[in-house]
């Protein structure tokens, strides 16, 4: 494995390019950001903004794609108090809730006085899924994912609203295939690493009590479909500074609160409580990075907060050593309790999928052969 000179993201992460000093990209688009005219990219945020506003009369402006996160609370706060639109929330059910991200959901629907539509997924379908997902690919969350993905496209088609935000682009911001050039449309994000294409028929075939019915929300629109309805879905974070610390600042002054503030949980293999605190067991499913890349949260959140300068790369490389192979009990318990799984089976499948050219046991834990330098 070789790691950025300047973060600690290693060159296992699907997708991501380093320069010739041995840089990774999102550190190099990251220095662009002070030369960014920001002014300039928030005018053509302004004319996005009138073109859409009120051009479906009384109805929605656009469609705010969302969690009860940090991010949301700021992505609203554009939206509908800096831009005076009136945007419809979508946000994806969590199969099991913190308390923390409870009250931040209903905290955020009435600070900004804003609609929100929830979609809750078949709870059957979805254990099946985990469960085929956890065992044939390794990554129990990819139909949740694509969820995340197709819904709010699926939405905007069918309430014809064009205007589909989201936050930041993470193959650009984080590393990732179409991450070489900064763009504000997310027209492509379904073809970044973040969800692997898998035929349908694959899973079909594995559970034939299964069928097409029971994957609508996670459909994607055809491009035709979406060419034919005029959908424009856009990244906030082109149009203004993005910074997942900042947000979380300005949140808790609309009165976000995280892990921290409430006391609920303090999540092994992580260094902030911030961050998609939402929800439990799912996160067990990003657990996976680690045993396939060698990689895992505390990771991302160093090389994110070294490039704000809020950490040296000193410091972060003592944390990822100490944090980022953990996977949490409570989160792998939520995760086992909701698909009905037995610990034992658990691990010898994560067993599996462990890379073994970089990984070894040590004390029956995965850990990289080699500490992060």
């Amino acid at each position: 494995m070789r790691y950025c000179k300047k973060c600690v993201m290693p060159d296992t992460r699907p997708g991501i390019k380093f320069d010739d000093e041995g840089v990774c990209y999102p550190c190099r688009h990251h220095e662009t950001k002070a030369k960014t005219d920001w002014n300039k990219r928030w005018q053509e945020l302004e004319k996005l903004a009138d073109k859409y506003r009120g051009s479906n009369g009384n109805y929605y402006d656009c469609i705010n794609t969302v969690s009860a996160g940090k991010d949301s609370y700021y992505q609203t706060y554009i939206l509908k108090e800096k831009l005076g639109m009136n945007p419809l929330l979508i946000n994806i059910d969590n199969f099991s809730w913190t308390k923390t991200g409870k009250q931040n959901w209903s905290n955020l629907l009435q600070k900004f006085g804003v609609d929100a539509h929830i979609m809750s997924l078949n709870p059957k379908v979805c254990k099946k899924m985990f469960r085929m997902g956890l065992e044939k690919i390794g990554k129990p969350g990819w139909y949740f994912d694509l969820a995340i993905y197709a819904y709010p496209i699926q939405m905007a088609i069918k309430l014809g609203i064009p205007l589909v935000v989201y936050g930041e682009n993470t193959s650009y911001e984080y590393g990732g295939t179409l991450g070489d050039k900064e763009t504000y449309s997310a027209l492509e994000q379904i073809n970044n690493d973040v969800i692997k294409p898998i035929d349908w028929s694959v899973w079909l075939k594995e559970d034939p009590s299964l069928s097409m019915k029971d994957f609508n929300p996670c459909i994607y629109p055809s491009a035709e479909e979406i060419k034919r309805a005029k959908l424009d879905p856009i990244y906030l974070s082109y149009f203004v500074p993005w910074s997942q610390y900042k947000h979380m600042e300005f949140a808790r002054s609309k009165g976000f609160k995280t892990l921290d503030d409430t006391g609920e949980w303090k999540r092994e293999g992580y260094i902030e409580q911030y961050n998609q605190i939402d929800t439990v067991g799912y996160l067990t499913d990003a657990w996976f990075k680690f045993l396939k890349f060698g990689f895992c949260y505390t990771t991302a959140t160093s090389s994110v907060l070294i490039r704000e300068g809020r950490l040296t790369r000193e410091e972060a490389v003592k944390l990822v050593n100490e944090e980022d192979y953990k996977l949490d009990r409570k989160m792998l318990k939520d995760f086992l309790d909701f698909i009905e799984y037995p610990e034992e089976k658990f691990w010898a499948i994560a067993d599996k999928f462990a890379n073994k050219e970089i990984l070894e046991k040590r004390n029956g834990v995965w850990r990289l052969k080699k500490e992060v330098q």
